[in-house]
């Protein structure tokens, strides 16, 4: 807020499951951000409750339940999930529905499906805290602050053009267009 940072148009914040997060969010903006939860934060939270020859299952399920177009389907998807795993992994449960509602946050705005699985994880952020902290950790001697700067932000502009198109931010101007379907693929087999 005090870099100029304004809501006034509302805001979108995607967070993991930290409550530190989230009561920091409710601190600063109000009812002014709507709050997306990561999904795969979500999902390995989860997981990591359950006996290994259960997790690919239930992962399989919750991202089937956090990726339906119709955010109360899902919603419903994975209530029913917390249900059935409540008489044998409780805290498993617990997990799942702490926060459920906001795991669809980006599904009820209704955006591209490219876009909203961009938009509900937080990879986008820890790719670049990533490539700063890469960048940061070779160097032992740096000039002065505005080094750190320059070149962090050469290594950021690198990475975005690696970015893979397939995201779907070109398309946000419309959410309701829907990308073309992909192309078949050929399969070339040698004997």
């Amino acid at each position: 807020m005090a870099r100029g940072l304004t809501a006034d148009d509302g805001l979108l914040v995607v967070i993991d499951g930290a409550k530190a997060l989230r009561a920091a969010v409710d601190s600063v903006f109000g009812d002014q951000a709507l709050v997306q939860r990561c999904t795969l934060h979500k999902r390995r939270n989860v997981t990591d409750y359950l006996p290994r020859d259960q997790r690919a299952f239930v992962g399989r399920k919750l991202a089937a339940a956090f990726t339906d177009p119709d955010p109360d389907k899902g919603l419903r998807a994975a209530q029913t999930l917390a249900r059935s795993l409540e008489a044998k992994h409780p805290d498993a449960a617990a997990s799942l529905r702490e926060g459920l509602t906001e795991m669809f946050t980006v599904r009820r705005l209704g955006v591209s499906d490219r876009l909203a699985r961009s938009l509900s994880t937080t990879n986008a952020a820890e790719s670049m805290i990533s490539v700063a902290r890469d960048t940061t950790r070779r160097v032992k001697r740096w000039r002065d602050g505005t080094m750190v700067k320059r070149w962090v932000a050469a290594r950021a502009a690198q990475r975005r053009t690696q970015l893979p198109a397939h995201q779907g931010l070109h398309r946000h101007a419309d959410p309701r267009r829907r990308p073309p379907p992909p192309r078949p693929r050929r399969c070339h087999t040698r004997l």
